[in-house]
C-alpha cells in the first residue's frame, strides 16, 4: 500500500510525458528517428520547465497544511494563537449560549479540535503521514480517527477481499463489513467511504477555508447526541464527538418524592437528599439509603429457611435461597424409592428405574426387579460403526473396537493393518501453503484443509518500531495500535501521538520555565521558557576573580563560546572531501584583561587620568617636564619622566632666557648664566622719521636714550619732504609726526584792481585782504569812460567771457598809455 505523499509523482523533474518520450514508435535499431538538433534542447528545457512547475504547485500545497512543521517566529506564533482561538470561539459560540459560557463539556471535543492545528498531532495510521488541511479525509463515527480518503478506500477494499478469499467457496458473492484500522468497529458493506464528506455529512467536497475549522462545512451540526436525549449538536461542523446536551429540561429526582426542577439535560439525575424507604427484595426491610435510582441488596441477617424447609439459620437478606446439604428423601410418584438428591427445591424428578427398561433381550421389566445379564451376545452397534460388540450381555458401554483393519491414512498416501478404533496417521508433512501465504502447514498427514497459520505474524508495522502481535494473516497489517508521548524538554508539556511519528514531530511548545542545568561556572540559568534543543549560550556576566587584582570579569559569560576550529597540516583533496574536524568548536576563553579605569598620576604629576587596571602604574602624559634646571632660569623641556628630586640635576643646555633691556630686541650672545647680561653692541637698522634714510644705531645707546635722544637718533637731519596742505615744502628738519601747519613762505597780495601788492606769510594770508584805495577807483572811472567811447570801434563777442577780455586789453592799453 502506498501512502499519499507517494501518489502524486514518482520523481523530482520528470513528469509522466518525458518517461514516456523514451520510447518510440519504431523504437529499433533500424526504425530509431533523430530529433533535429536545435530542437531537442528546447524540448527539453520545457519539458524541465513544467516539471518544476508542477512540483512547486505541490510544495505550496503542502505548505497549506494544519500539521505544518515549518519553523514559527514568536509574532507568527501569537497570531496564529489569536486567529485559532477566534476560530474556536465561533465553532463553541452556540453551546457556550446555552450553557452560559461553561465549557467543561468541551474538554474532548476541544482536544479534538487542538489536534486539527497541532504540528505533527493528525496522523493517518494507514499510511503513517500527516494530514493536510487540503487533502480529503475521511472520519470514523466510532473512535473519531481521521484518515486520507484514497488510503480507508484502499483499506476497505482489502479487507473484504481477504475476508472473502478466507470464508467463500463462491469467492467475492457475499457481502462482508469491513473494520475501522484504529477501533476496529465493523461498517456494513453499503458504507465504504466513496465521497469527501464534512464532519457532519451535509456538504461534500467541503472548501478549505481558513476561518473555519478543516474540513468543516462551517454549518451548525445537528447530530443526534448520545445518549439519546432528543436534542441535537449545537457546535459548527466539527471533529471528535459531540458535547454533552446542554439543554435546560425539567426532571424529577431520583427516587420521584420532590418536585420536578430544571435541570442540565447531559446531567438530569440529581438526589433529593431524602430517605428512599423503598420495599426491598428480602420482603422484610425498607431501603434506608438517600435519594438514588437502584436499591442496593439488603445488608441485613435474618432467619432463612432453606430449600427444602426442614433447616432455618441466620442468613444475610441479599442471598435468601440455600442449601442444608440433607438428602431429600421425598417419597417418588413410584411409591417404592425415595428422593435421592440433595436439598433442592420444587417437584423431585421421576423415579429414574420407572422408565421403560429391558434386558438385553428387549424384555420389559419393572422398577423393583433388577435386571440380570442374559448371556448371550452383546451385538450392539460399536462406536466405530462398522462392527458389533462380541462380548456377552453385560451393563454399561460396550468396549473399543479392536479388529485389525486395513486402514488409509488421513492424507490418503499410504494403507496399513491396524486396530479399527486407532486412526492411522503417516508421518508426511503436508507442503501446502497455509492461508496467510508465507508459512507451509507442515503438519503430518494433513487431509488438505489446512488450518489457519497458528504463528505470529512478526512482520515491522508502519511506524517501523514495534512488530505485528497477531496471527499470521494476508495483506496489509492493522496500524500500530500504540501512541507516543512527545514531551518537551522538561517533560511538563506532552503532545500524544501515534507511533512512528515521534521522530517526525516537533516538541510541543512548553510555557515553564526551561530546568536545564547551566553548562557554565554560574549557579543557574537566565530565565526562559523551556524549548527544543540546546539552551542559548549564558548571557549573565562572567564575574570570575580577575588575576592581579580584585576585581571581577564584567564580559557576558565565555566559558562555551563558538570557535572556528584551526585545523593545521590537513590537507584536503578536494572539495569534494568533507573536513574530519567540525567548522566551529566551543571552548571556553580565558578572561579578558581588566579594564577598571584607575585614577593614576603622570611621571611629572601634570594630571591624574583613568588607566586600565592591567595596565596600572605610573605613565607619561607627554607634555614638557617643567621642573627648574640648576640654572635657576629654566625649566626642564623633555616629555614627561620620572624624577626621583624635586630639582633637575643637570647643565642648562638652552640659552639665556633673561629679559633683555626695553626695546632691545637682540637675545643674549650667552648660554644661559646667573649674572646680568653684557650691554647689546649690535647695530639697529631703522628708518629716519621721514622714510627716506636708513640710519645705524647702536642698540645699547638706543635702549638708554631717553625720548628726546631717541627722536634725534632717529633723524636724518634734512629738509622734511612732506607738503604742507597749503601747498609748499614743510620747512622743518627731519622730525617725527605730522608737521606743522603754520607756513612761513612769504606769499604776494594784490588789491581785486591788481594795482596793490603786498608780501605775507603764507599762514596768515588767508586772514588778511588788501582793498583799493582812492587812486584805484579814479581809475576805474575813467577806464568806465574810455570804455563808453570804444564800444562802437570794438567787435563784440557774444560770450560774455570774451567780451570782457577784450574789455581788459582795451583797458591795459589804455592804462600802459597812461
Amino acid at each position: 500500500m502506498e501512502p499519499v505523499w507517494r501518489q502524486q509523482g514518482r520523481g523530482r523533474g520528470r513528469s509522466q510525458e518525458a518517461q514516456g518520450a523514451r520510447f518510440r514508435p519504431g523504437g529499433g535499431r533500424g526504425g530509431r528517428t533523430e530529433a533535429p538538433h536545435s530542437a531537442a534542447p528546447l524540448d527539453k528545457f520545457e519539458e524541465i520547465r513544467k516539471s518544476n512547475q508542477a512540483a512547486a504547485q505541490r510544495l505550496v500545497e503542502s505548505h497549506v497544511s494544519s500539521s505544518s512543521s515549518d519553523d514559527e517566529d514568536d509574532d507568527d506564533r501569537e497570531r496564529q494563537d489569536g486567529k485559532r482561538g477566534q476560530i474556536l470561539a465561533s465553532t463553541f459560540t452556540t453551546y457556550t449560549n446555552q450553557t452560559g459560557g461553561d465549557a467543561t463539556g468541551l474538554v474532548r471535543t476541544g482536544q479534538y479540535l487542538s489536534d486539527l492545528f497541532q504540528s505533527g498531532a493528525l496522523t493517518c495510521l494507514i499510511c503513517i503521514a500527516s494530514v493536510k488541511r487540503t487533502q480529503q479525509v475521511w472520519s470514523c463515527c466510532s473512535c473519531f480517527s481521521l484518515f486520507h480518503l484514497p488510503c480507508i478506500q484502499k483499506w476497505a477494499k482489502d479487507s473484504v477481499f481477504l475476508v472473502s478469499s478466507v470464508t467463500d467457496d463462491d469467492f467475492g458473492q457475499k457481502q462482508h463489513p469491513w473494520p475501522c484500522p484504529k477501533c476496529r468497529a465493523e461498517y456494513p458493506p453499503s458504507a465504504k467511504p466513496n465521497r469527501y464528506m464534512c464532519y457532519c455529512g451535509k456538504l461534500q467536497d467541503p472548501p478549505a477555508d481558513p476561518w473555519l475549522v478543516p474540513h468543516s462545512c462551517g454549518s451548525v451540526c445537528q447530530k443526534e447526541l448520545k445518549p439519546t436525549c432528543g436534542h441535537t449538536c449545537l457546535l459548527l461542523c466539527h471533529p471528535g464527538p459531540c458535547p454533552p446536551c446542554p439543554k435546560m429540561v425539567s426532571v424529577a429526582c431520583m427516587c420521584g418524592k420532590a418536585k420536578p426542577l430544571p435541570r442540565r439535560c447531559s446531567n438530569k439525575a440529581w438526589s433529593c437528599q431524602q430517605q428512599c424507604g423503598k420495599l426491598l427484595p428480602c420482603r422484610q426491610h425498607t431501603c434506608s439509603q438517600t435519594c438514588h435510582t437502584e436499591c442496593r441488596p439488603c445488608p441485613r441477617v435474618s432467619v432463612q429457611s432453606c430449600v427444602c424447609g426442614r433447616q432455618k439459620a441466620e442468613r444475610p437478606c441479599s442471598s435468601p435461597q440455600w442449601n442444608c446439604q440433607q438428602v431429600c428423601g421425598f417419597p417418588l410418584p413410584c411409591g417404592n424409592h425415595a428422593c435421592e438428591k440433595v436439598c433442592h427445591d420444587g417437584v423431585c424428578p421421576p423415579c429414574p428405574r420407572s422408565v421403560s427398561r429391558t434386558c438385553p433381550c428387549e424384555s420389559s421389566l419393572p422398577c423393583t426387579e433388577e435386571v440380570m445379564p442374559c448371556g448371550d451376545t452383546c451385538d450392539r452397534r460399536l462406536s466405530c460403526l462398522k462392527h458389533t460388540c462380541s462380548m456377552r450381555c453385560h451393563r454399561g458401554s460396550c468396549e473399543t473396537c479392536r479388529q485389525e483393519v486395513e486402514k488409509e491414512c488421513r492424507c490418503g498416501k499410504h494403507r496399513k493393518l491396524m486396530p479399527c478404533h486407532k486412526e492411522y496417521l503417516c508421518d508426511s508433512k503436508c507442503p501446502k501453503t497455509r492461508s496467510c501465504q508465507r508459512h507451509q502447514c507442515r503438519r503430518k498427514c494433513c487431509p488438505g484443509n489446512c488450518p489457519p497459520c497458528d504463528q505470529s505474524c512478526g512482520r515491522t508495522l508502519g511506524c517501523r518500531n514495534h512488530k505485528c502481535p497477531s496471527v499470521c494473516h494476508q495483506g496489509s497489517c492493522y496500524p500500530c495500535p500504540e501512541n507516543v508521548d512527545v514531551r518537551c524538554s522538561c517533560g511538563s508539556t506532552v503532545l500524544v501521538v501515534p507511533c512512528g511519528r515521534e521522530r517526525s514531530t516537533k516538541p510541543p511548545r512548553c510555557k515553564e520555565p526551561c530546568r536545564c542545568p547551566p553548562s557554565c561556572h554560574h549557579p543557574t540559568r537566565e530565565a526562559h521558557r523551556c524549548h527544543p534543543g540546546p539552551c542559548a549560550p549564558c548571557r549573565q556576566p562572567c564575574l570570575l576573580p580577575l588575576a592581579g587584582c580584585s576585581h571581577t570579569c564584567p564580559q557576558a559569560c565565555h566559558d562555551l563560546v563558538l570557535v572556528r576550529s584551526q585545523q593545521v597540516g590537513v590537507q584536503l583533496a578536494g572539495p569534494w572531501e568533507q573536513p574530519t574536524e567540525p567548522a566551529f568548536v566551543q571552548k571556553a576563553l580565558p578572561c579578558p584583561p581588566c579594564q577598571v579605569p584607575i585614577p593614576t598620576s603622570c611621571f611629572g604629576e601634570h594630571e591624574v587620568s583613568p588607566v586600565p587596571c592591567h595596565r596600572q602604574g605610573r605613565f607619561s602624559c607627554g607634555r614638557p617636564c617643567g621642573r627648574p634646571l640648576t640654572c635657576g632660569n629654566h625649566t626642564c623641556s623633555r616629555e614627561c619622566h620620572l624624577v626621583t628630586d624635586a630639582v633637575v640635576t643637570g647643565l642648562c643646555e638652552e640659552g639665556c632666557s633673561k629679559p633683555r633691556p626695553p626695546g632691545c630686541p637682540h637675545p643674549c650672545p650667552r648660554s644661559c648664566h646667573r649674572d646680568d647680561c653684557p650691554p647689546c653692541s649690535q647695530m639697529i637698522r631703522q628708518r629716519c622719521h621721514c622714510k627716506i634714510s636708513i640710519l645705524y644705531v647702536e642698540c645699547m645707546i638706543l635702549t638708554a636714550a631717553d625720548d628726546q635722544t631717541k627722536v634725534k637718533l632717529s633723524s636724518c637731519n634734512n629738509q622734511c619732504p612732506k607738503e604742507l596742505s597749503c601747498g609748499h615744502r614743510c620747512k622743518q628738519v627731519c622730525h617725527p609726526g605730522e608737521c606743522e601747519d603754520r607756513c612761513q613762505q612769504k606769499v604776494k597780495l594784490r588789491c581785486p584792481c591788481r594795482r596793490i601788492k603786498k608780501e605775507l606769510q603764507c599762514c596768515v594770508s588767508a586772514q588778511c585782504v588788501v582793498q583799493c584805495d582812492d587812486t584805484c577807483r579814479d581809475q576805474q572811472r575813467r577806464v568806465s569812460h574810455v570804455r563808453t567811447h570804444l564800444d562802437t570801434k570794438h567787435t563784440w563777442i557774444d560770450t560774455p567771457g570774451h567780451t570782457h577780455l577784450n574789455i581788459h586789453t582795451h583797458l591795459d592799453r589804455h592804462t600802459h598809455t597812461y
